[in-house]
């Protein structure tokens, strides 16, 4: 509070100053109550700081990060999304001559996504940090660390506190850490952007729906309040003798307090004096405050594109158990992909060499997604191997099994041969006819042997 009188004062003396020369000087007090405030440096010359602190949503409510997170359909859409892609395996690969690919182990990058991207995180920190900020700041930047020219970690970096500017035609990056600014060189600097339309930053998404989350926020709020009053808005008191004195109507409302808020809902109100309490009731339902409660958990989910059941709404459910499988693959196709795609492309056109982006990519394993679904994975793995584009090794490593003998070979359906000697099978005539033929040899060379040892008999 003290930082905001002295904000409220330097505001005021603005306009004095201004009329005086002193504006300069106005202008540093309000920046260093600002900078003590928060502890990072503000320009007041954009609308970034007034948007965030001091912007409020048609239905009044003032709408920060913070405060949207305290929505339960903000935090679980997040939560959501970040956690999702954070269990899904970030793998380096490398093209090989014939077309298919392998996992590019020695590679220095595959060490930083797939083991460890710094001596603090896991990867699966790393990615849900990166896809939290895309989803509450719209933007994610990543410092890349080195040494001797060598890439040796990925650390992540608060999105609030990064100022990015175009300056003769290329972008500056000016990060804010304990009260001091630097500027991070373009080389160094990662920065995965949410849906933009100036191609510098992406669009904060709690900035711009900030009346959909207000909105959400007054609801909520007016739904706490009917409950801390006992389920009811008000209530009337009458006495018969008309007029109360000051320190009468002192009294009774005191004595009053004892029977609101849901603790002491269904207490028996004691009257006196010829006192008489008629309670004006509110129905949820017939104030709608059920359906504008669902509604905005409905359009907080097509916000961040989460379909609703995955957050626990289970409302206009009748035909859902018969498609879940297609929901997952909408959730797949429609929310997650497009969150894939962007970052497996900035780490492209970020952390892989120029030289090496024809051969060297990352890649998300979305396979692991069928992990919790046995009966998903028995049939992907059933098809894979009738098909012969998998073996049972390569199943049993991606189950975490040991290996079988044998294992190796690629099988099809057509009797689960090996794929070498598709061709050469035999017809089934043929295959009789040279089972038949095979016995008669045998018969005859047994029979000529018999005879032999009848004749060897004979003579002596």
């Amino acid at each position: 509070m003290r930082a905001l009188e002295v904000i409220r004062a330097g505001l005021a003396s603005s306009t004095s100053g201004t009329r005086s020369g002193t504006k300069s000087g106005t202008r540093g007090r309000v920046r260093a109550a600002l900078m003590d405030w928060l502890g990072v440096p503000i320009d007041l010359r954009n609308g970034t700081f007034w948007s965030e602190w001091f912007g409020v949503s048609a239905s009044g409510k003032t709408v920060t990060v913070d405060a949207a997170l305290q929505l339960a359909a903000v935090w679980a859409c997040v939560r959501l999304l970040s956690e999702t892609v954070s269990t899904l395996p970030l793998k380096v690969y490398r093209r090989v001559p014939d077309g298919s690919r392998e996992l590019a182990r020695d590679h220095p990058l595959y060490r930083l996504l797939a083991c460890s991207p710094n001596a603090e995180m896991t990867p699966g920190r790393f990615m849900l940090f990166v896809v939290a900020s895309l989803c509450l700041r719209g933007n994610a930047f990543v410092e890349k660390k080195r040494i001797a020219g060598r890439l040796v970690a990925l650390n992540p970096l608060l999105p609030q506190n990064m100022v990015v500017q175009r300056v003769d035609g290329r972008l500056k990056y000016t990060y804010t850490e304990d009260g001091r600014q630097r500027e991070i060189a373009l080389a160094d600097m990662m920065h995965i952007r949410g849906f933009g339309l100036d191609g510098v930053c992406g669009l904060q998404p709690i900035a711009v729906g900030r009346d959909v989350i207000g909105s959400a926020m007054s609801a909520e709020e007016a739904a706490a309040k009917l409950f801390a009053h006992g389920l009811q808005a008000s209530g009337v008191v009458t006495h018969e003798d008309g007029k109360l004195s000051a320190a009468q109507r002192q009294t009774i409302e005191a004595s009053l307090e004892r029977f609101t808020g849901s603790n002491n809902f269904g207490k028996v109100i004691v009257l006196e004096s010829g006192m008489k309490y008629q309670g004006i009731t509110m129905n949820p339902e017939a104030a709608q405050m059920l359906q504008t409660r669902a509604m905005n958990v409905e359009q907080i989910c097509s916000w961040f594109k989460v379909p609703p059941f995955m957050i626990g709404h289970m409302d206009k459910q009748s035909s859902w158990a018969s498609s879940i499988e297609r929901l997952n693959l909408h959730f797949l196709t429609h929310s997650l992909r497009p969150l894939l795609e962007n970052i497996e492309q900035e780490i492209a056109r970020c952390l892989i060499a120029p030289g090496e982006r024809d051969t060297v990519y990352a890649e998300f394993s979305v396979e692991a997604l069928l992990r919790a679904d046995s009966a998903g994975r028995a049939a992907y793995y059933s098809t894979a191997l009738q098909n012969g584009w998998m073996n049972r090794n390569t199943v049993a490593r991606m189950e975490n099994m040991p290996l079988i003998e044998g294992g190796d070979v690629y099988t099809v359906q057509a009797n689960l041969v090996p794929l070498e000697q598709l061709g050469r099978q035999p017809a089934p005539a043929q295959a009789a006819h040279a089972a038949q033929a095979a016995m008669h040899a045998w018969l005859g060379a047994l029979h000529e042997q018999t005879d032999h040892s009848d004749e060897a008999a004979l003579a002596a």
